[in-house]
């Protein structure tokens, strides 16, 4: 299991709602600062990551995301 921390730049209000309705993203919420919500996914592969981070630049509204993986 890999997990990662998808950090989203979005001025669109509810962007931590629409997030969790991706598969792999096991928690999401508002933060305030320079980005407006963290996605915390959850993948079997490393290669996933990018499917699901695809996924969320694809949303309507989200500027730019970032992404930390997890290191064991």
């Amino acid at each position: 299991m890999v997990r990662a921390i998808i950090l989203v730049k979005s001025p669109k209000k509810l962007i931590a709602a629409r997030l969790r309705k991706i598969n792999s993203i096991i928690d999401s919420f508002p933060v305030s600062g320079q980005f407006d919500a963290v996605a915390v996914i959850s993948v079997n592969e490393l290669s996933e990551i990018k499917n699901v981070t695809t996924e969320i630049q694809l949303i309507s509204g989200v500027d730019r995301t970032e992404t930390m993986i997890e290191v064991q």
